[in-house]
């Protein structure tokens, strides 16, 4: 049943690719996929080039993929681990879900963090102080990279 819901999903992404993203299987191992996301335009990290690894479960749709970043981040839902706290990839998951709106779901979180449900609580004090933007922008101009490779 993964198998087969897996391949399909790859076939949408490549038929219909969400925004700023891409994705698909590492080698021939359909169950461990790599997706780049391109930050979003109307964010701090707009131009900035992420990495990230997807593992999806046998049991997939039924369980969550396991998603993380492997470009470093500074944002208060994602961890140094890579680690992202997103509802639906937790308790809000669902079998409808597909990668492509988890994707998109992503790039959401890239414009609008959630302080409120952190994974790194002292970005999210910057955050809800309103200096994580400034951080982040200031960063970009001393042309020290915020997303490394």
């Amino acid at each position: 049943m993964a198998s087969k819901r897996i391949l399909k999903e790859l076939k949408e992404l490549q038929r219909d690719p969400p925004a700023s993203c891409s994705a698909g299987p590492v080698g021939e191992n359909m169950f461990h996929w790599q997706a780049t996301i391109i930050g979003p335009n109307d964010s701090p990290y707009a131009g900035g080039v992420f990495l990230v690894t997807i593992h999806f479960p046998p049991d997939y749709p039924f369980k969550p993929p396991k998603i993380a970043f492997r470009t470093k981040v500074f944002h208060p839902n994602i961890n140094t681990n890579g680690n992202i706290c997103l509802d639906s990839l937790k308790e809000q998951w669902s079998p409808a879900l597909t990668i492509s709106k988890v994707l998109l779901s992503i790039c959401s979180l890239l414009t609008d963090p959630n302080p409120d449900d952190p994974l790194v609580p002292e970005i999210a004090r910057m955050c809800k102080a309103d200096k994580f933007k400034y951080i982040i922008m200031k960063r970009k101009r001393r042309n020290k990279k915020v997303v490394i490779v």
